[in-house]
């Protein structure tokens, strides 16, 4: 009898996120197509083992996973282009964000990621617009988050974006960024409110903003010799089963930020809804940014932001 096909699936949340129930998604459509033919593994938070959260990649890389996520921004060192999608307010409404990145822009991307890592990338999940929360003060304007120390994803973009705002940025991975919250040697951080929730961040910042300042995507990354070995089949099977895995987590999303929001407000904390003058302080702060990443960026890519 032939040995399964052993499929093993990261990420760096409690089994009860949406991309940790993306991940069950997939493996239970998998078993389901295939049986006995396939055994599906998971470790839904590698940071319980002592890992950083950024060392997912690692671990999908060296084939230790077979398959998992992170935020785009952790790739931008080594992938330039990714810092595109780092940039403050380039999508408004979630609509465009997702067309943009099921579209050209995300094949665009995934191509680059494909041209410099040995990753498959079939997909990518929602992490969503990202807020602004501190321990400080109410952030309505720029001027409020001046000499803030900040946590950022590791990525440069990220860093000239809230350097602009007038912050101090720190690049740092997840874990490092949990345990300065805790400790207060850091005073902002900025996360989509689910991930605020799900870190607890919000039982020690007690002042959120609606900032919706970054869009950010996790890609779904294969190990690409693993993958590539697999009978065709079972690719095209894990192709499918990531698109619809996809569609159900963002669905999830939607749910869990408006969950998120009540978390932290049934925690005493406030939360900032700005103006449209107050969210346009925030856009006009950032646009030497903005007006840099024209000279950066390949002029199509701002195409594919509409297309």
């Amino acid at each position: 009898m032939t040995d399964p096909i052993s499929i093993r699936m990261g990420g760096y949340g409690p089994p009860t996120t949406s991309f940790s129930r993306g991940l069950k998604l997939i493996g239970d459509t998998l078993e389901q197509q295939f049986g006995d033919r396939v055994r599906v593994h998971y470790v839904w938070n590698i940071m319980d083992f002592g890992y950083r959260a950024e060392e997912i990649l690692w671990l999908v890389e060296h084939g230790v996973l077979a398959l998992g996520y992170q935020s785009s921004s952790y790739l931008t060192d080594r992938v330039g282009e990714l810092g595109f999608v780092d940039l403050p307010f380039l999508f408004a409404e979630r609509d465009a964000a997702r067309a943009a990145i099921d579209g050209a822009l995300g094949r665009f991307l995934a191509d680059a990621i494909e041209r410099r890592l040995d990753y498959r990338i079939l997909g990518w999940f929602e992490n969503g617009f990202r807020q602004i929360s501190n321990r400080l003060r109410p952030v309505r304007a720029p001027a409020d988050l001046n000499g803030m120390r900040i946590r950022v994803l590791p990525s440069e973009v990220q860093a000239k974006t809230f350097a602009l705002l007038g912050a101090e940025p720190v690049r740092c991975d997840l874990t490092e960024a949990i345990a300065g919250i805790k400790a207060g040697t850091l005073d902002a951080q900025e996360n989509p409110f689910a991930n605020t929730v799900t870190y607890g961040v919000h039982k020690f910042h007690r002042f959120h903003t609606v900032s919706n300042h970054f869009y950010i995507s996790r890609p779904i990354f294969l190990h690409r010799p693993t993958f590539d070995a697999w009978p065709t089949e079972l690719q095209r099977a894990m192709r499918d089963a990531v698109a619809h895995a996809v569609a159900f987590q963002r669905e999830l999303a939607i749910e869990e930020d408006r969950e998120a929001r009540a978390a932290i407000l049934g925690e005493g904390c406030e939360i900032v809804e700005l103006s449209a003058d107050q969210h346009a302080a925030f856009r006009a702060a950032v646009t030497p940014l903005l007006d840099e990443a024209r000279g950066t960026y390949e002029p199509k890519m701002f195409d594919l932001v509409c297309g």
